[in-house]
């Protein structure tokens, strides 16, 4: 069963609880809806309560590219995260500067000159107290950091599971095996510094993909069933990264222990954990183009054009959820840029939906810095991650916001008609479906993780569509 956070009168995280008992203090007024960045359902308490909690921990799969985040209890599990990492877009932004800056020094050198006296930048000493990691590594590691920062203000988490990752480059060691920068990987870059950081926030416990005492993160997801996706990384599932979080949090309730006879060595798993169904999001950042008063290719004419930023013309910062409407259809994105009368809008992935009339463009929330999709269900099975349902791939509405931090109070009657127009498509393709409401918005908790008006597919499966509430 899904889990709901909590968090108390004066906002600590409390234990996560049932969606009937959520419904229950929404109803009887002992609770109210939350709003959190990573748009994961919670409320907040109106009444004092004590403040005992469980050990819950979290695990981090980091990577180059892409990252999975687990959070765990014994019992259940709380969330999974894929995180789009902003590796290549940095690097390929620093090549580019580069490149743009040794072209000015090449026509800044006047080079009739003798060497001697040519204008070279000058020479600086070494005043640095501290290591300095590359701006790739370094947006890593804060996109990683930010999402941990966000799950701790839901989850009271007591520890981290953190996965070292140990490339055997030592050429000097004499082994056989070890290489010379041939295995290098980025993601060992930064490694220290990350665990400095999470532990002003809870203990840290390292890992190894694979240990000789049995405590690796493939023995224990090998252990406790749960499948791999190695094929495709970039595959936006919880089989691809959010299965390592979830396992690395898994060793806080359990343990590979070995003991010795006479004549034979064994060993067993200690310790209870349970793996079960919970929300998945996959969260990146919004790739906005920084400021730049002088292009790259000059125009003709002297005229320099408006080129990056984040500031629109009608109103929108790049980055916002906005809803427009263009030929009778309705979408919801992130608006990417403007013109002088539309307003471009991207999915979550940063593609372009279209270019929409400012005028038929809403705001729904402002930009937060992520662009987090939440995935309609997500099952934590053996061998069997996530449960897919080609309805809701089709109509996709799992970019739809939950709490909308800012809403014109005059398009409440067309959000209703909209949603009404979409939920008419979906009783007309599938007959299990059956609205939890016929007329007007519903504004309490609609059954497992998602508010407002929602609609479920059969009473066995309880998959729900999240749609906002207002």
């Amino acid at each position: 069963m899904l889990r709901v956070p909590v968090l108390s009168k004066s906002g600590k995280p409390l234990m996560p609880t049932k969606p009937s008992r959520a419904r229950r203090w929404l109803r009887d007024g002992k609770a109210k809806v939350v709003h959190n960045d990573l748009e994961c359902f919670a409320i907040q308490l109106t009444f004092e309560t004590q403040e005992n909690t469980q050990p819950i921990a979290m695990g981090i799969d980091p990577g180059k590219c892409y990252s999975g985040i687990g959070v765990q209890s014994s019992l259940f599990t709380l969330w999974m995260g894929h995180l789009v990492l902003p590796f290549k877009t940095v690097k390929e932004r620093m090549e580019l500067r580069r490149v743009m800056r040794r072209a000015r020094r090449g026509r800044r050198i006047n080079r009739k000159l003798p060497y001697s006296k040519r204008c070279h930048r000058q020479a600086r000493f070494d005043n640095r107290r501290q290591g300095k990691l590359p701006p790739s590594i370094r947006a890593n590691k804060q996109l990683e950091l930010r999402v941990v920062k966000e799950l701790f203000k839901l989850f009271p988490i007591s520890a981290i599971h953190y996965e070292l990752v140990m490339a055997d480059v030592d050429k000097t060691s004499g082994r056989k095996s070890a290489r010379s920068g041939i295995g290098f990987s980025p993601v060992m870059v930064g490694q220290r510094q990350m665990l400095n950081w999470l532990s002003k926030l809870a203990p840290v416990v390292t890992h190894k993909g694979w240990q000789r005492d049995g405590n690796g993160t493939s023995q224990l997801r090998q252990w406790l069933g749960l499948a791999k996706d190695k094929k495709n990384k970039a595959n936006q599932t919880p089989a691809t990264h959010a299965v390592d979080g979830v396992t690395l949090a898994a060793f806080e309730f359990t343990r590979w222990q070995e003991w010795h006879s006479d004549n034979a060595k064994h060993g067993d798993w200690s310790g209870y954990v349970q793996i079960t169904p919970a929300p998945f999001a996959v969260i990146r950042r919004p790739p906005i183009s920084r400021r730049q008063l002088h292009l790259c290719v000059p125009s003709k004419g002297g005229k320099r054009r408006k080129y990056g930023g984040t500031v629109t013309r009608h109103g929108f910062s790049k980055g916002d959820k906005v809803i427009a409407e263009k030929a009778g259809k309705t979408y919801v994105g992130w608006c990417s840029g403007d013109t002088e009368r539309q307003v471009s809008v991207s999915d979550a992935n940063w593609k372009r939906l279209g270019q929409f009339t400012a005028s038929k463009v809403q705001l729904l929330q402002r930009s937060t810095g992520l662009i987090v999709r939440r995935q309609a269900k997500s099952k934590c099975r053996a061998f069997n991650w996530i449960v897919k349902s080609p309805l809701i791939e089709r109509v996709d509405l799992t970019s739809i916001p939950l709490h909308p931090a800012s809403l014109r109070v005059e398009s409440h009657a067309k959000y209703d008609e909209f949603f009404h127009e979409t939920f008419t498509i979906l009783l007309a393709h599938a007959g299990a479906f059956h609205p939890t409401k016929s007329t007007g918005v519903d504004r309490t908790f609609d059954g497992i993780v998602n508010p407002g008006f929602g609609v479920k597919l059969g009473l066995s499966t309880g998959l729900a569509i999240p749609c906002p509430q207002f």
